[in-house]
């Protein structure tokens, strides 16, 4: 019967992911973990169970959810009432959250000012940092006197375009464990959105790089959710390469995310297109998540065949399950966490995947980690 149970100890190594005895009591202590059986010597005994409620516990907290919301999250029906009251806190959490962002972003923003700086304009970085040192305010809201210094800082603008190569090194993280291929790739999506942190967002099947290559050599054919991500494509280069390209939603009224999302469920045609698309084709989803979770059921059913999704399509819901539905697919990917995305992003992934075939033909440094 001993058997059966386990000790604390047990637990925390069963659950993992830094969980401590201490941490278990603290739960018990909450309520958020019931209180265990005990030994006839009074230590605690768990179950499977046991660790299935903290692994769940460890999973709501590492998401950024707080101790009291976890337990409401957890405890057995509680009737709307207590829903909509745990919905509000939420709500106000959430609300806290993106404050936090907001002064978060203004100071990347503001370091991004001085570190994203290229050779010229670093020549009078010094001086202007002197400036800062010296500045004196009466009031820490009176930002406005913090302008003499940007303006001293920027001064140098004027004189040359911006070496966006040289402010990049500045800023993205070390991404010297990647290929050439997957580092050009994430370059240009910053690029492209103007925000570095999008690097640690993006995420590639181990294969992606290798399939979309595999696929663009044999002149597969590319196809786009709706118009605007096609009209974003590299035409030039895919039409050097010889490769099809191909709109789903063919309406060429479709301009935004929801218009795409409502039309695609509205007419099964399309739907019914993805079944008849060229096996071993590129598929690029960067506007309706439904598109996404279609396409997904056709590869399950075997009615769809892809050699490639880039799938960043945009929405708060449904796009974030979208994606993490493609990334336990077993299909090659390029996608992005959360609600980041959109058409312009799905097309400037593809567009470098197209531009690496074509400068570097004959790499396969893509290839060292499979």
């Amino acid at each position: 019967m001993a058997n059966q149970y386990l000790t604390i100890k047990q637990l925390t190594a069963a659950v993992g992911n830094g969980l401590t005895p201490r941490m278990v009591r603290h739960y018990h202590k909450l309520g958020l973990l019931p209180e265990a059986k005990r030994s006839a010597a009074n230590y605690r005994l768990y179950t499977d169970a046991d660790v299935q409620h903290l692994r769940r516990i460890v999973a709501l907290k590492s998401q950024g959810f707080q101790l009291d919301h976890i337990r409401q999250l957890l405890t057995p029906d509680s009737g709307d009432l207590k829903v909509d009251q745990l919905t509000s806190q939420l709500q106000q959490q959430y609300r806290s959250v993106m404050q936090q962002l907001a002064r978060l972003r203004q100071t990347a923003s503001a370091l991004e000012g001085l570190l994203g700086r290229d050779y010229c304009c670093r020549k009078i970085q010094t001086e202007a940092l002197a400036q800062l040192r010296q500045l004196e305010l009466e009031s820490t809201v009176e930002l406005e006197e913090l302008a003499p210094f940007w303006h001293s800082l920027d001064a140098a603008c004027d004189a040359h375009p911006e070496d966006f190569s040289e402010s990049l090194q500045q800023l993205l993280p070390d991404l010297s464990q990647k290929n050439e291929v997957e580092r050009d790739l994430l370059t240009k999506l910053v690029l492209a959105s103007g925000d570095v942190s999008l690097v640690d967002f993006v995420r590639l099947s181990r294969g992606a790089i290798a399939s979309a290559r595999n696929a663009l050599k044999t002149h597969c054919e590319i196809v786009a959710d709706v118009s605007p991500v096609v009209a974003a494509l590299d035409q030039t280069r895919i039409a050097h390469l010889g490769i099809p390209v191909k709109t789903l939603i063919d309406e060429p009224h479709i301009h935004s995310a929801d218009e795409a999302e409502r039309r695609f469920c509205q007419q099964g045609k399309w739907q019914e297109r993805l079944q008849h698309l060229t096996p071993g084709c590129i598929l690029a989803i960067g506007y309706a998540p439904s598109v996404l979770i279609s396409a997904l059921k056709c590869i399950e059913q075997g009615q769809l065949q892809v050699s490639l999704i880039v799938g960043m399509p945009i929405g708060f819901s449904h796009a974030p399950a979208a994606k993490r539905r493609l990334m336990g697919s077993g299909m090659e990917y390029i996608t992005t966490l959360g609600t980041t995305g959109g058409g312009l992003l799905a097309a400037v992934a593809l567009n470098s995947l197209v531009e690496s075939l074509i400068e570097k033909p004959d790499c396969h440094c893509y290839l060292q980690n499979q």
